[in-house]
Formats: C-alpha cells, sequence, structure tokens
C-alpha cells in the first residue's frame, strides 16, 4: 500500500509542476526582455513526463521542464514600443493562451485524479484493517 501512496505522490508532485510551468508561461506572455535585461522574448516552457523505474518496475512519475528553444516569436507591429527593431516590430513569446489554459485543465483534472487514487487507496487500507482486527 505505501508503494501505491508513493506513486500517486509522484503524480502529484509532476502535475502541481505542470501546473507551475503553465503558469509561468501564462505569467510572461508578454514579456520581451530576459532576466538581464537583454531584448529577448521568454521561451514556452512545457513539462515532459516519463515512468520512473526501480529494479525494471514502474515507481513513479519523473519529469523534466523544458524550453522550447526553437520556437518563433511573435512578430507585432509597435513602432513606438522600446524594445522595438529598425523596422517597429517587437518580438513576443509564441504563447498561445487558449493551449495553456486548456492544459491548465488537463493538468487540474489529472491532480484531481491523483487525489481520488489516494483517497481510494487509504480506504482500502482502513478496510483492511478492520478486517484483520
Amino acid at each position: 500500500m505505501f508503494k501505491t501512496i508513493d506513486i500517486i505522490t509522484s503524480g502529484l508532485v509532476a502535475q502541481r509542476q505542470r501546473l507551475n510551468t503553465i503558469a509561468e508561461n501564462v505569467a510572461n506572455v508578454n514579456t520581451t526582455r530576459d532576466a538581464e535585461g537583454n531584448v529577448a522574448p521568454f521561451q514556452r516552457r512545457f513539462v515532459a513526463f516519463s515512468a520512473e523505474k526501480t529494479e525494471g518496475k514502474a515507481a513513479g512519475v519523473e519529469f523534466d521542464v523544458l524550453q522550447a528553444a526553437n520556437a518563433e516569436p511573435r512578430r507585432v507591429y509597435e513602432p513606438g514600443h522600446p524594445d522595438a527593431d529598425q523596422n517597429g516590430y517587437v518580438d513576443y513569446p509564441n504563447i498561445n493562451l487558449v493551449t495553456e489554459f486548456v492544459n491548465a485543465l488537463e493538468a487540474s483534472r489529472a491532480y484531481e485524479a491523483n487525489i481520488a487514487s489516494f483517497n481510494t487507496t487509504q480506504k482500502i487500507g482502513d478496510m483492511t484493517l478492520r478486517i484483520l482486527a
């Protein structure tokens, strides 16, 4: 039973990281500069999941936060913007808010499913203890 709870917990942590990454993308949808102040649009990030393996058996969820490095920026004509190039275009992150919101909804549902699995596992453990008592 503890192994099941460990697997469920790893799924919860992975989905929480996915939601945090989506929130970071949404927060930076109009960011045109990097952390050092250089003109460079924010690069969208996403979470990639994989099965954690122990002794050849699945033991949970692993994740990596990756950056979409080759994403073309969204170019907008704004000649008065301080980050505009010599032609008047500003490079914004290529982040689609609809896609991000759908991904957030999916991650939220997966998180809820993990919580439901945890509650079911806990009930099974309680019932087992009652039977054994």
